[in-house]
């Protein structure tokens, strides 16, 4: 029947009494209704229910009696809500009857709709990732997953599914992080899941593999087409898992190290694990190879520190054996997932293991043989998962890259193949132009990242073997170059024929600029040089050619192409690196006139001149970055036009209209900051010129303070304005790093223009498209780069850039706070990341050492009080979880927290319980970030705070006629009310040094030593506990470690007394690895943070 808008108010009025069969009713409504308006209605009463306080026994009762499967997913839906909820979580007991009943429900139902069974498995996994510390009379009781499935993997074949589906989902859960809890709630639980669980899982999972392999399975019987489908997906979710917390998304997949656990050795050191997969990717169908495939891969890519080296030599061995059989039997690749996962596994051959070590592989020959014959077939079917290309030229770069320092004696034979792979690369990019123009197919040059990504790996491929490179590159240009101007003089030539040899002739301008940019100084030859002028004129007098038809009929992916030229020509032959006798100048001299770097940049310039474009923009940025050994004279001169006058009609992202969008205008500061960088070639102290080069952005201003004078102006051409004129300051800021042109900048624009900056932050707070600009401008100019803000000692300016500092940062954060409850997707646009800007803002300011900050108290000025205060306001406003889910936001709290750790901690001391706490907390998970350069600023923080607590509780006990300042004594207080805070902090960082990947142990063993100090029996009691923890034949060697680490350390934070520690420490650590390196005793390197 219709649901009626009647009816779903009598259920919202009503929904404790509502019927199971209102329920099922509305469920059908949700997920098989048409119509729009009823399944809003139905969604509308759903939420209500979810929300309701008896959802949890209707949902029982909907699993109960429920005919429908609809139904059944939203009672496990609910459910998985009503357990993931962080604020008024159920309680322990319930859980545990919700875990229980979810199993015995499934299985009792094996036959259940594939959609619930998986909705009620994430349930259960759900359950017990969130449980997973939870005890009950000294029992971990959620930990138990094995037992758990056990009952199932002992039953019918869709029992088996679901228990092994079971552990997969179970893993998978535990191995993603979620936004509604901590980060370092999720390691702490994926680390214990790993060090307790998983590798039983990961051998169960081989095991029945094996079982399955060793029977004829009946694939046309889908319920053991099901379960060895799971079996394989289960096997790669355990080899997949992030087991030292540094893989946070699917592109890690190019990290192309699997961080097996030393406790997983006998796994991998048995070739029975390895043959396996390549015996079940021979027997079963190629719909399952992808996954068999990809467990190869995660294999192939284990830690080399798991083997020594004969151990990995052997292991390696039985790979390429392996592989060689899948190459000598390629039937099954003509899958394109196939293809794919067998292209990775190539490219981890030399991604994990060196050349040195694959020639020693006993059927190297003939492997690299097939390999090279796959490559090269590969490349020249272009058109067949053109995104699997990208690997195997991963391979033959890493293998090219490796030649020269190969030791073995053993011949690589790449002098053969590699030349094959690179012509087979060209000649296929030529050859597809034709059937690409033809088919009207999709263009691989529209897609410059893939184009880019690939130039760089045949960039080193090419540079093997050079002499064929170039030979065949310009046997190739001269062919289509001359068919090209053939062509072109032609009145009857084909449009067809023209754009086949314009697209042929992009792709070799392309190549030509990629094999260039390869070129390595210490490999390279003179000979070498003088192939690269041989390409380098062909391609300039090319664009001669084609310079004459851009007014009529230019083709823009060639020019683009020219540009890719300039740019990798310039990194390799500009610059007072180069040799200026280099045969390369000398074939240039002889065959164009160009004598020296000056007259090709001269020819450059020209070019970009007449190409308007964002890449034109990138590459003049780029060009007038040449560093001091290209500051030419001719820059002014020969190109006024590319200063002035600067006008929408010669740059048209320049144009300011109605249509166009703010954001629209972001290229203007990349403009700017080349012509910035132009300017300050030969500026010095020439004033007169810099005030005419400022004159457009002097009139921009007038322009905005004339509107801002009025009552009635037009806001959005005022926006308009004012955006483009601060991204145009800003990239002048940018490039204004030296202290006499910077100080020009800052005259004219203090305190003459400031103001309309305040007030256009006042006016349009709530608009982040302008907002972020002036932002990003005041930044710019508070940041002390290269020391280009010195100020005279006679000077106030520094204190009036503060409090200009301030007092936007103060305008900016107290009206951003009244925006009131902003949507989730919309929070970082249009709140947080303004805040980021002013938190950069600040520490800027205070970083910069042109501000004596002692100077603001002592003559009664709020500035800096007013501005600390802010920050404290917009911290406050900002959740934890956002603190490290935004990149950008992390990095500019972290950093500014780091100076007010360091020169304020006055300020942080005298704060409000609540703040120091937050501060604290923030601090303590910043310390388990996955970005080292979070990471490392809590660590600083973390130090001068111990430092601070360390000086004044000393101070506190000596007989002292000074007393301690409020705050001081305050401070004091607080933490010796809150000692879990300290103590939780001193545990993370111990298991991190001890268990994790320690990434900058330096930073990590500076708070350290004063978290010890000022907790020496909760770290006594600490070490006792992982001391405890360990096997007995290894407790006295990891009692040592401990005592070692102490040894010769005293009572003091001096800088002797700390360097010591940090010395201890690293052999510590090292002890430490190799103790445990040879135990397969599980440790759970998280139980003492519990």
């Amino acid at each position: 029947m219709a649901i009626t808008a009647q009816n779903v108010r009598g259920f919202l009025d009503l929904v404790s009494h509502v019927s199971l069969a209102q329920l099922e009713n509305l469920c059908k409504q949700l997920y098989e209704t048409t119509d729009t308006a009823t399944r809003l209605q139905a969604e509308k009463a759903l939420v209500e229910f979810t929300n309701s306080p008896d959802c949890l026994s209707k949902c029982q009762l909907l699993l109960e009696r429920g005919s429908s499967s609809y139904s059944q997913l939203l009672a496990a839906t609910c459910l998985t809500k009503l357990v993931s909820r962080t604020n008024n979580p159920l309680p322990l007991e319930q859980r545990i009857d919700i875990r229980n009943y979810v199993l015995n429900y499934l299985a009792t139902r094996p036959k259940l709709a594939t959609f619930v069974t998986q909705a009620l498995i994430q349930l259960y996994a759900r359950i017990t990732k969130l449980g997973w510390f939870d005890c009950q009379k000294d029992e971990y009781v959620f930990r138990n997953v094995i037992t758990d499935v056990t009952r199932f993997l002992q039953d019918s074949v869709e029992h088996c599914i679901i228990g092994v589906t079971i552990l997969s989902q179970l893993t998978n859960e535990i191995n993603q992080a979620d936004t509604t809890h901590p980060l370092t709630k999720h390691r702490k639980i994926a680390s214990s899941f790993r060090d307790s669980s998983l590798f039983d899982i990961f051998t169960l999972s081989c095991n029945l593999l094996k079982q399955a392999s060793g029977k004829n399975l009946n694939l046309n019987d889908e319920s053991q087409h099901g379960l060895l489908m799971q079996l394989l997906k289960l096997t790669h979710n355990c080899l997949n898992f992030d087991f030292i917390g540094t893989s946070t998304d699917e592109s890690s997949d190019d990290l192309c190290t699997v961080q097996i656990p030393t406790s997983w050795r006998s796994a991998f050191l048995d070739s029975s694990t390895l043959q396996l997969f390549f015996d079940l990717y021979h027997s079963i169908p190629p719909s399952f190879s992808p996954l068999v495939l990809s467990c190869l891969v995660q294999i192939a890519s284990v830690r080399r520190s798991l083997f020594n080296n004969a151990e990995r030599a052997k292991f390696l061995s039985h790979l390429v054996d392996g592989v060689k059989r899948i190459l000598e039997n390629p039937q099954s690749l003509s899958d394109p997932n196939n293809y794919h996962e067998f292209c990775r596994l190539l490219a981890r051959l030399k991604s994990n293991y060196q050349l040195g070590e694959l020639v020693k592989v006993e059927n190297y020959p003939e492997v690299i043989r097939l390999i090279a014959n796959f490559t090269v077939t590969s490349l020249q079917h272009w058109e067949f998962a053109p995104n699997s290309v990208h690997y195997l030229l991963s391979l033959w770069q890493r293998l090219a890259a490796s030649v020269p320092y190969v030791k073995a004696t053993e011949p690589h034979m790449l002098e053969t193949y590699t030349p094959e792979v690179t012509k087979a690369y060209i000649t296929s990019r030529l050859e597809s132009v034709h059937i690409i123009l033809r088919d009207g197919l999709e263009d691989p040059l529209d897609d410059t990242g893939l184009v880019q990504q690939q130039l760089d790996q045949l960039s080193t491929i090419g540079r093997c073997e050079y002499e064929k490179t170039c030979a065949l590159l310009v046997q190739l240009f001269d062919q289509s170059a001359q068919s090209y101007q053939e062509l072109l003089q032609s009145a009857t030539a084909s449009p067809m024929d023209v754009a086949v040899q314009e697209g042929r002739l992009t792709w070799l301008v392309y190549i030509i600029g990629a094999v260039i940019g390869g070129r390595v100084s210490f490999a390279s030859t003179d000979e070498q040089d003088a192939m690269d002028g041989e390409l380098v004129c062909r391609v300039l007098q090319l664009m001669n050619l084609t310079d004459s038809r851009l007014a009529q009929a230019g083709n823009e992916k060639l020019e683009l192409a020219m540009l890719s030229f300039f740019e990798q020509f310039r990194k390799i032959y500009i610059g007072d690196q180069v040799q200026k006798s280099s045969k390369l100048y000398r074939r240039l001299s002889e065959v164009l006139g160009l004598n020296d770097e000056t007259m090709v940049l001269s020819v450059f310039i020209g070019k970009i001149c007449e190409v308007v474009s964002k890449i034109t923009l990138q590459l003049a940025a780029g060009s007038s970055a040449l560093g001091p050994g290209a500051h030419s004279r001719w820059w002014f001169p020969s190109n006024p036009s590319l200063l002035f006058p600067l006008q929408s009609e010669h740059f048209s992202f320049l144009g300011i209209n109605n249509q166009s969008n703010l954001t629209d205008m972001r290229c203007r500061t990349t403009f700017y900051t080349a012509l910035g960088r132009l300017l300050m070639v030969d500026l010095g102290e020439d004033e007169d010129q810099y005030e005419q080069f400022m004159l457009p952005l002097t009139a921009a201003f007038e322009t905005v303070a004339q509107m801002f004078s009025t009552n009635t102006f037009n806001e959005q051409e005022a926006k308009r304005t004012l955006v483009g004129l601060v991204r145009d300051l800003r990239g002048i800021a940018f490039a204004f790093n030296a202290k006499t042109s910077f100080m020009m900048l800052f005259e004219w624009i203090y305190p003459s223009y400031m103001p309309i900056l305040q007030r256009a932050i006042e006016l349009w707070y709530h608009d982040p498209a302008c907002t972020t600009p002036v932002l990003k401008l005041m930044a710019e100019l508070v940041h002390n780069r290269s020391q280009r803000l010195q100020f005279d000692v006679s000077s106030p300016n520094g204190i009036l850039l503060f409090r200009e500092t301030s007092k936007m940062i103060t305008t900016y954060g107290n009206r951003i706070l009244t925006l009131g409850e902003v949507p989730k997707d919309q929070v970082y646009a249009l709140k947080l990341k303004g805040i980021s800007i002013c938190f950069s803002m600040l520490k800027a300011a205070l970083s910069g050492s042109y501000v004596n900050f002692g100077v603001f108290r002592l003559y009664g000025d709020d500035a800096l009080d007013n501005a600390l205060q802010t920050f404290i306001k917009l911290l406050l406003s900002i959740p934890h979880s956002d603190l490290l889910d935004y990149p950008k936001l992390s990095q500019s709290y972290y950093s500014l927290l780091e100076v007010l750790t360091q020169d304020h901690m006055n300020f942080i001391a005298s704060l409000e319980p609540h703040v120091i706490m937050y501060i604290l907390s923030s601090i303590s998970e910043g310390l388990t970030a996955l970005d080292t350069m979070v990471c490392t600023g809590c660590c600083s923080c973390l130090d001068h705070i111990v430092t601070y607590l360390f000086k004044q509780l000393s101070r506190s006990t000596k007989k002292r006629t000074t007393p301690l300042t409020q705050e001081s004594d305050r401070f004091l207080h607080i933490m010796q009310q809150h000692p879990e805070m300290i103590q939780q902090m001193l545990s993370t960082v111990l298991n991190i040094i001890i268990f994790e990947d320690c990434r900058n142990q330096w930073s990590m063993s500076r708070p350290l030593l004063g978290l010890i100090l000022l907790n020496e029996k909760y770290f006594s009691d600490l070490r006792n506990s992982i001391v405890n923890s360990q096997p007995p034949e290894k407790q006295q060697a990891m009692h040592l470690c401990f005592e070692n680490l102490m040894e010769g350390i005293e009572r003091n934070l001096l800088t002797k007394n700390r360097d010591r520690f940090t010395q201890n420490l690293s052999a510590f650590r090292r002890e430490v690895n190799d103790s445990m390196k040879n135990s397969t005793y599980g440790v759970n390197s998280n139980d003492m943070m519990s």
